[in-house]
C-alpha cells in the first residue's frame, strides 16, 4: 500500500500490538490522536517498504518540526499571559488589581507610615562610554552621593556592573539628562518611610526582596505580604498624633538634660494596644523600650505595695517602722528621703520609702515575691510581636537582702516594655494583658495578676503621690494622673555611681473611676541626664504631665476641673 493510495484510509486500522482492541473503536475524542499515531507508525514501514528512503526522512522531519512548534507555541502563551494578563506582584500572585509585595503601613487612623516607590540602579558599560573622566565628573556632579572610587572602579572596567543602587525618580532624572553612552538604569521596588524618623524603632525596616528584618516589618511579615496581595494597607495600633507628641516631648527633654538616651510609652491599659513608642536619640539603631535593660529604682514600690495589700499582710493604715535604718545582717539600709519616723503604709509610698518597702519584702517571703512578679511578667520578656522583646535579668538566689533590693528596684534589670506592661496589670483592674501593635488588641483573655480591690488601692496611691508626694510635676489639669517616680544609680566597675543614672515616671490617667474605665498608661525614663535633675520626680514627671496634657482630646478623656478645697473653719 502507498502512502498516496487514495483508498488507504478506508481500510480497517490493524490492531495495536498488546492493545486488544481496534482503533476505530476508542472513545471518539481519541480516535484522532490514534489514526494519527497509527499513520506515522506506518509510514515509516511504508517508506522502508516501497524502497524510497527519503520519504522516511521527511516524515521524521515533519515529526520533530511538529513537537519544537507545539513546544514554541505554548511558550509564546505563556509569555503574553506573563506580561498582559497575570496580575502585578507575578504569576498568579494575586487577583487583586492593586496587588503588591508589601501593603502600606498605616496608624490607627490611616496614617500613612511606610509604602513601597519604585526607585533604580545605576549601571554603566565602560566598553560605550566615550570619555570616561568625563563622565566620572559629570555623574558625580548630577549625584553628590555616589562613591567616587565605585564609579572609578567601573569606568576603568571592562563590563557593565552596578554603580548604585535605589536612585529617586529625580536622581535616575538628573543622571539620565547627562545623555551619556553606557548609562543604563534598572526599577527595584523599595520600602520608603516618608515620616523619616519618626516611628522608626516601631516600624523596623525590610529588604530589597521584600521581606521585613525588623520593628513591625519583621513582626508582621506574613499579615503585611498577605494585605499587599490583597490590595490593602495593613493598620498598626500606633496613633500617629501620640507618636509624635511623645517623641517630641521626649526629645526636647533628653536634649535639654543632655542625657545618653531616653524612652517613653503610652499604651491602652484596657485593651494594652500602644498608641506611642518613641527612642530617643532615633538615629541609635537600638530600641531602648524594648531591649535596653535598667534598675528602675523606685518605680518597683508600686509592685511590692501592691503584693503587701494583694495578700492581706497589709492595709493603708499598717505601720512600717522607719525611724532608723534597716539592718540585715551587715547591710544596711537607709531612705533618701528619711523621715526618721513610723510610716503608715501609704505614707511609705508617698515618701518613697527603702526602708519600709524592704520590711515588706523580708516579710512575704522568697516564694510569695517571686510569685508575683512572675504574674507582672517581670521575669521574662515582655509578650509583643516584636522580636527584639529581651528577657529580663534577675537574681539566682531570692534572699533577704536580694528582695530588699528588689522591693526598692534594685537587684533585677528588666525592659521599658515590661514596667509598662505590669504598670497596666495593675490599674486596669488587676488583668495582665500581652502589649500589642496590632490594632483592636490581641482579644486576650488575660490573667488575673491582683484583686480589682488592690487595683483601686494602687490607683488611688499613685494619684496621692501625684497630688502630695514626689510626683507634683505629672499634674495635667482635670486629667486626674496617678504615678510613682523611679531613681536609680547606675553600677559601674562594680559600684553604683551617683553621676550615671537613670530618672522614671510610671504613670495612669485617669487614676479614678470604675475598673473598668477607659485609662491609658504613660512611663518615660531618661538614661543618664547630665544637667538639672537626676530624679524622676525632676527629669521625667514633667514630660508625663505635658504628654498627658496634650494627648487627652485625641483619646478623647474629659477633664474635670475639682472645686478647691473650702478653707477650714477656724474655732470659736
Amino acid at each position: 500500500m502507498s502512502i498516496h493510495d487514495p483508498h488507504a484510509w478506508d481500510r480497517p486500522a490493524p490492531r495495536a500490538p498488546g492493545s486488544g482492541m481496534d482503533a476505530r473503536r476508542l472513545v471518539p475524542s481519541w480516535r484522532w490522536l490514534a489514526e494519527a499515531m497509527w499513520w506515522v507508525e506506518h509510514s515509516f514501514g511504508r517508506a522502508r517498504a516501497d524502497a524510497r528512503p527519503e520519504e522516511d526522512t521527511r516524515v521524521r522531519i515533519f515529526l520533530i518540526l511538529c513537537v519544537f512548534s507545539a513546544i514554541f507555541v505554548c511558550l509564546a502563551l505563556g509569555a503574553m499571559n506573563a506580561a498582559l494578563l497575570a496580575p502585578k506582584g507575578g504569576v498568579g500572585a494575586a487577583s487583586h488589581p492593586n496587588a503588591v509585595v508589601r501593603a502600606d503601613i498605616v496608624d490607627r487612623n490611616g496614617a500613612l507610615l511606610a509604602t513601597n516607590i519604585t526607585h533604580y540602579g545605576l549601571y554603566i558599560d565602560p566598553r560605550e562610554v566615550w570619555d570616561r573622566r568625563l563622565a566620572a565628573e559629570q555623574i558625580k556632579r548630577a549625584l553628590p552621593r555616589v562613591s567616587s572610587a565605585k564609579l572609578q572602579r567601573v569606568l576603568s572596567g571592562q563590563r557593565r556592573l552596578i554603580v548604585l543602587p535605589g536612585l529617586t525618580p529625580q536622581e535616575k532624572s538628573a543622571v539620565h539628562g547627562l545623555a551619556l553612552g553606557g548609562v543604563t538604569f534598572e526599577p527595584e521596588d523599595r520600602r520608603v518611610y516618608p515620616l523619616g524618623d519618626s516611628a522608626t524603632h516601631v516600624l523596623g525596616a525590610a529588604d530589597t526582596g521584600g521581606q521585613g528584618i525588623s520593628g513591625a516589618e519583621l513582626a508582621f511579615n506574613k499579615d503585611i505580604r498577605a494585605a499587599g496581595q490583597n490590595g490593602e494597607a495593613f493598620p498598626l495600633s500606633i496613633d500617629l498624633r501620640v507618636q509624635g507628641i511623645l517623641e517630641n516631648e521626649l526629645g526636647t527633654a533628653a536634649a535639654a538634660a543632655e542625657a545618653k538616651g531616653a524612652v517613653g510609652v503610652v499604651a491602652n491599659a484596657t485593651t494594652g494596644e500602644i498608641l506611642g513608642m518613641a527612642s530617643w536619640p532615633t538615629t541609635d539603631s537600638l530600641n531602648r523600650v524594648t531591649s535596653a535593660h535598667y534598675e528602675m529604682g523606685s518605680v518597683f514600690k508600686t509592685f511590692t505595695v501592691a503584693i503587701s495589700l494583694d495578700t492581706g499582710r497589709a492595709d493603708m493604715n499598717t505601720l512600717y517602722d522607719a525611724s532608723q535604718p534597716y539592718m540585715i545582717g551587715n547591710r544596711r539600709i537607709t531612705d533618701f528621703h528619711a523621715t526618721n519616723q513610723i510610716l503608715t503604709l501609704e505614707e511609705v509610698y508617698l515618701h518613697s520609702s527603702n526602708i519600709g518597702t524592704s520590711r515588706m519584702a523580708v516579710e512575704m517571703g522568697p516564694d510569695v515575691m517571686r510569685d508575683y512578679f512572675g504574674r507582672f511578667g517581670l521575669l521574662d520578656a515582655a509578650p509583643i510581636e516584636l522580636h527584639e522583646s529581651a528577657r529580663p535579668r534577675r537574681p539566682q538566689n531570692w534572699i533577704d537582702s536580694t528582695r530588699a533590693s528588689m522591693s526598692f528596684g534594685y537587684g533585677i534589670m528588666i525592659t521599658p516594655l515590661q514596667m509598662t506592661a505590669a504598670t497596666v496589670a495593675l490599674v486596669n483592674g488587676g488583668v495582665y494583658r500581652p502589649l500589642t501593635l496590632r490594632r483592636g488588641g490581641t482579644n486576650a483573655e488575660g490573667r488575673r495578676v491582683v484583686s480589682p480591690e488592690t487595683s483601686r488601692d494602687i490607683r488611688n496611691l499613685m494619684r496621692a503621690n501625684v497630688l502630695r508626694g514626689s510626683g507634683k510635676r505629672a499634674d495635667a489639669a482635670g486629667l486626674r494622673v496617678g504615678g510613682k517616680t523611679g531613681s536609680a544609680n547606675k553600677l559601674v566597675n562594680g559600684r553604683y555611681d551617683a553621676s550615671r543614672g537613670i530618672g522614671s515616671f510610671a504613670s495612669v490617667f485617669p487614676a479614678d473611676g470604675p475598673d473598668d474605665a477607659q485609662r491609658y498608661v504613660i512611663f518615660v525614663l531618661v538614661d543618664e541626664p547630665g544637667v538639672g535633675s537626676r530624679q524622676g520626680g525632676g527629669v521625667a514627671a514633667p514630660v508625663v504631665g505635658r504628654v498627658a496634657d496634650r494627648i487627652a482630646g485625641f483619646l478623647n478623656v474629659q477633664r474635670r476641673i475639682d472645686p478647691p478645697a473650702p478653707a477650714p473653719v477656724p474655732a470659736a
